[in-house]
């Protein structure tokens, strides 16, 4: 009984430094990155151009080197010709969520971090006027990326990384129903405030 009483006494210290050497280092943060999208297939027969996007995510850290992310994205393709007619731009919006894992490499001041979460977006078709022309209707995909976290001070760091999107959607334009897969390759660079 004594021995139990010990491990969970020692238990119960090395959970509380733990927690202090956590407190130590800020648990929230807002990232706002941007950078160039590259469609990985075609979007219903339509070639997609190089878009771009952006994306705001808070964090929160609740353990050491993991934590969950929540925010709002925005990635715009353009297309000379599509089944909307020509010279349209796709553009996807919505909310991103996941669980995010860090760790420090060495005592450098760079992390990397490993992402998975989803995706609450929807692809609206707009025409060379920047009318909205198609709306899906917003809907579950799925998102996965990996990058470095470069400490500036001062609770800031850079976060360049890769992400990879993914979201299917129906549309019926002009009474011809279409599935709208939208699987793309994000390059970005990001800006993290911690707090």
């Amino acid at each position: 009984m004594k021995t139990k009483g010990l491990t969970l006494f020692g238990l119960i210290i090395l959970l509380s430094v733990s927690s202090l050497a956590q407190e130590k280092n800020k648990r929230f943060g807002f990232e706002l990155s941007s950078g160039v999208s590259i469609a990985s297939q075609k979007l219903a027969d339509v070639n997609l151009n190089t878009g771009l996007g952006i994306e705001g995510i808070f964090h929160y850290r609740f353990l050491q080197h993991v934590g969950i992310y929540a925010g709002w994205g925005w990635n715009s393709f353009g297309a000379d010709n599509s089944f909307t007619g020509n010279d349209v731009c796709f553009e996807e919006t919505g909310y991103v969520y996941g669980l995010q894992f860090k760790h420090p490499i060495g005592n450098s001041p760079i992390s990397y971090y490993l992402r998975t979460g989803g995706l609450y977006n929807h692809i609206e078709t707009e025409n060379a006027d920047g009318d909205i022309i198609d709306d899906t209707g917003h809907g579950l995909g799925w998102q996965a990326a990996v990058g470095f976290d470069i400490e500036l001070g001062n609770n800031w760091s850079l976060t360049p990384g890769v992400k990879f999107n993914s979201l299917s959607r129906d549309t019926q334009f002009e009474g011809v129903s279409r599935q709208l897969d939208l699987k793309y390759q994000t390059l970005r660079i990001g800006i993290l405030r911690k707090f």
